[in-house]
């Protein structure tokens, strides 16, 4: 047997470029963003030998693109450490491109031209000294270096013959909104065919600059307010535009984000907390990591640690805003109530913000918390919306205050404020706390009721349903349907206990529908000042006070919003029917 033989691996250029317009960039456009990066690369490399030299990229359109950078250029072994190999990113630190300064690191940057182009041309001279190079390559991985005889100065020029169908990927009016995008804050001048197209500078540093206007061309709205943003750590600078009108929370939180002045992206995520969803960013950092693509932001303890620190920005922006300008707090929180309502579940300072200014429902109408306070004193809710929607004409006609719970965050938030301020503050109202509140009946009135209610009870027993006789507003209510939690989940424990088939845990269920009484799971609360339960009190006809009796059950099962069973859906039309029938001469 011979001995052990090493090999190199041979690569397939053309199922390189294949991998990467299909599976690492999202479009052809970024060719465009990574010669940019090599050009502005080699002019940060060139200014540490020459601070004086020129910061200059020249691009045309024609028949090729042509793209000329000032850089540093390159020499002969570099072309061939350079372009030639890839991901040669360590012996590229080795040449003067350490990674601290510079945008590019995944050394297959120059392979991105292929995505449209069929052949690259690079005429280079290097500021250290040696003969100008041309390198030459195609698609197919074929490359030659040879000398060039001519006068050229010093930096790098780029050219690409487009392949088919690839035409008008070189063609300046494409080419000039993605230099644009990709180079507008290079601190670099970049002409396209002679007229300069980048600005050079960022927005945010000018103190003259109106934000307002650049908010409104970058992500079309006019901002509520521009916050300025800097976390040092990661050599992060911006602006956070906060929206002037409410958005859904689920709604795609992204931010344009530069790393070293040049874009990765105007849609990228990640950069804020999820509460936040009502602000975009606009920044520019340089240590954060991008994917291999550019193209979005590496999930790492950088990045964790920038959202922690933008949120806190925001959240302490917010705080300033209530200490000095309260009504516009007040309209921001009307706007974007949910995402500070989920910051206030763990913040006291945004707790006490929104205790003062953001609207609450109540039988008030919406007010806040604080206003709530200082008129009842204790808050009084109802974690459930249809429930408080049922319940409130009732407590506000006996001059009851409450509060609905029953949205996003507000039973968290109630919860936080009675821990803060002591559990008298915030409680949880039962219905059967209302029907205590309710007056008794005249004694006339309650003597024939209870008649009339001995003779109708089927209809009632049909829906495991009491009765009760109470006097209270509003006079146009005839009757409020109560339920009783804990004998709610008695009969569903009831109704368990005879589906299983364990003796042992039938028997331990029945145990628990003993000891949980033996009251009926809901209230029909008759209401003796409306005129029909008044009649009801008169008729003398049995049959009609059954139906009138499962018809104000109905009535008050559809006021309580309630999940409609299937005998209460029977109920339903069997009432309609009768009266129906009744109405139009029947028995």
């Amino acid at each position: 047997m011979g001995g052990i033989m090493s090999h190199t691996f041979r690569v397939d250029l053309r199922g390189i470029i294949d991998l990467l317009s299909h599976h690492l960039y999202s479009s052809p456009r970024v060719y465009v963003r990574e010669l940019l990066q090599n050009a502005v690369d080699a002019i940060t490399a060139r200014r540490e030998l020459d601070p004086s030299c020129p910061a200059e990229v020249s691009i045309t359109c024609g028949a090729e693109l042509r793209i000329t950078d000032s850089g540093v250029g390159l020499t002969e072994d570099e072309v061939h450490e350079l372009l030639s190999t890839l991901g040669r990113t360590s012996k590229r630190d080795d040449l003067g491109f350490a990674r601290t300064g510079f945008l590019g690191q995944f050394g297959v940057g120059m392979l991105s031209c292929f995505l449209v182009a069929s052949s690259v041309t690079v005429i280079t001279r290097s500021a250290r000294g040696g003969s100008a190079v041309r390198w030459q390559a195609d698609s197919s991985g074929n490359y030659t270096v040879s000398a060039v005889d001519d006068d050229v100065p010093v930096g790098t020029t780029v050219l690409l013959t487009a392949s088919h169908g690839n035409e008008h990927w070189l063609e300046a009016d494409v080419v000039r909104p993605l230099v644009s995008d990709y180079g507008d804050l290079l601190p670099a001048a970049v002409t396209l065919d002679g007229s300069v197209v980048t600005r050079g500078e960022r927005p945010w540093d000018d103190e003259d600059a109106d934000l307002s206007s650049y908010c409104e061309q970058i992500f079309g709205f006019t901002p509520f307010e521009a916050i300025p943003i800097d976390v040092e750590a990661a050599g992060l600078t911006g602006v956070a535009f906060v929206l002037p009108s409410g958005v859904h929370p689920g709604t795609r939180q992204t931010h344009r984000v530069y790393l070293k002045r040049m874009l990765v992206g105007d849609n990228v995520e990640g950069l804020l907390p999820d509460w936040a969803y009502f602000v975009r960013c606009v920044v520019d950092a340089s240590a954060i990591r991008p994917t291999a693509s550019r193209e979005s932001l590496y999930q790492d303890e950088m990045l964790l640690a920038v959202r922690e620190e933008l949120g806190e920005q925001i959240r302490d922006w917010l705080i300033r805003l209530d200490a000095i300008e309260p009504r516009r707090a007040g309209e921001l929180l009307a706007a974007h109530h949910l995402g500070i309502k989920s910051l206030a579940r763990s913040d006291d300072e945004m707790l006490r913000l929104v205790e003062r200014w953001l609207p609450f429902e109540t039988t008030d109408g919406p007010i806040p918390l604080r206003q709530f306070r200082r008129k009842h004193g204790a808050i009084l809710y109802i974690p459930d919306v249809d429930e408080f929607h049922q319940l409130a004409p009732v407590a506000a006609a006996q001059g009851l205050g409450l509060v609905n719970a029953g949205y996003a965050y507000d039973l968290e938030l109630l919860n936080r404020l009675s821990a803060l301020d002591g559990p008298a503050v915030a409680r949880r109202v039962a219905p059967s706390e209302l029907l205590a509140a309710l007056a008794d009946p005249e004694p006339g009135i309650e003597t024939a009721l209870r008649l009339r209610l001995s003779e109708g009870a089927a209809a009632l027993d049909r829906h495991d349903c009491d009765a009760v006789i109470r006097d209270f507003d509003p006079v146009s209510l005839p009757a409020l349907l109560i339920s009783n939690a804990e004998q709610q989940r008695k009969l569903d424990t009831e109704q368990t206990a005879e589906e299983v088939t364990d003796p042992l845990w039938a028997e331990l269920l029945g145990q628990l529908t003993a000891e949980s009484g033996s009251a009926r799971p809901e209230q029909l609360v008759l209401n003796c000042r409306n005129p029909l339960v008044q009649r009801l009190a008169r008729l003398t006809d049995p049959a009609l006070v059954e139906l009138t009796l499962e018809s104000l059950y109905v009535h008050a099962v559809l006021q309580a919003r309630r999940a409609m069973r299937p005998k209460d859906t029977a109920a339903l039309n069997r009432s309609f029917l009768e009266l129906l029938d009744r109405a139009v001469g029947g028995r």
